[in-house]
């Protein structure tokens, strides 16, 4: 299956991607507007790309047909996850990294990032994926099947790859405790974790759009230079 997608592109070739995915019943257009904000160089020549996620029902709402990554069953967690869809998801979400790669980017200058269910598998895709990327983001998310992870087992090729979390300390949709319990398991696992917690609900807020663009700007900038000195 490939994803149709929104893009935003920089006016020279790209030296870099972000892949953001949407949450629950959303589509790509959901975070294009907040590019200017994030306050990306024009020298760093960053594509974003806001793939839609395929339709299909959901359960948690009575099995009506929106855009979702995968079926969700309740905001529970605990009482069941769509394993199947997760797994088929990440093998489309891993093309769409592919695809960037043919496209020229190298992988480890490809970020992914997503917010509710989106950053669930963007998180999920990307510390899974075999290639080296150059960071991974989850807003107001949580690790899916994170207490199967013997099963669905962690990549080594990104152990080192920043990864940024972010959570509203009032979510009622996704729990607090869900972003919490995600950053406390990629930390013991050793992973470089930058996680924060806002006076938000299940939304987005100006100080965490700040840290989102300081932290986006650190990675293309170190690894601009990075490339710029092996030529």
């Amino acid at each position: 299956m490939k994803l149709e997608a929104i893009e935003v592109n920089p006016e020279q070739a790209p030296l870099f991607t972000v892949i953001w995915l949407h949450g629950l019943g959303a589509d790509g257009s959901d975070f294009e507007g907040l590019v200017p904000e994030l306050a990306i160089p024009k020298s760093a020549s960053v594509r974003f790309v806001f793939p839609h996620a395929p339709v299909q029902p959901v359960t948690l709402n009575g099995g009506m047909r929106m855009r979702a990554w995968y079926d969700l069953y309740s905001l529970d967690i605990s009482r069941g996850e769509d394993q199947q869809g997760i797994f088929r998801m990440e093998q489309i979400l891993g093309e769409v990294i592919r695809a960037e790669h043919a496209r020229g980017v190298p992988f480890d200058h490809i970020l992914l990032a997503g917010f509710s269910q989106g950053g669930a598998m963007a998180l999920f895709t990307a510390l899974r994926f075999p290639e080296k990327l150059a960071g991974i983001m989850g807003l107001s998310s949580y690790l899916p099947l994170i207490s199967r992870m013997a099963e669905p087992a962690l990549q080594a090729a990104n152990q080192h790859t920043p990864v940024f979390l972010a959570h509203g300390l009032e979510d009622n949709v996704l729990l607090w405790e869900y972003g919490q319990a995600t950053a406390n398991y990629l930390q013991e696992q050793q992973y470089s974790v930058d996680w924060r917690s806002y006076p938000m609900g299940h939304e987005l807020c100006g100080e965490e759009i700040l840290a989102i663009g300081t932290w986006l700007r650190n990675i293309v900038g170190a690894n601009g230079r990075d490339m710029a000195l092996s030529k």
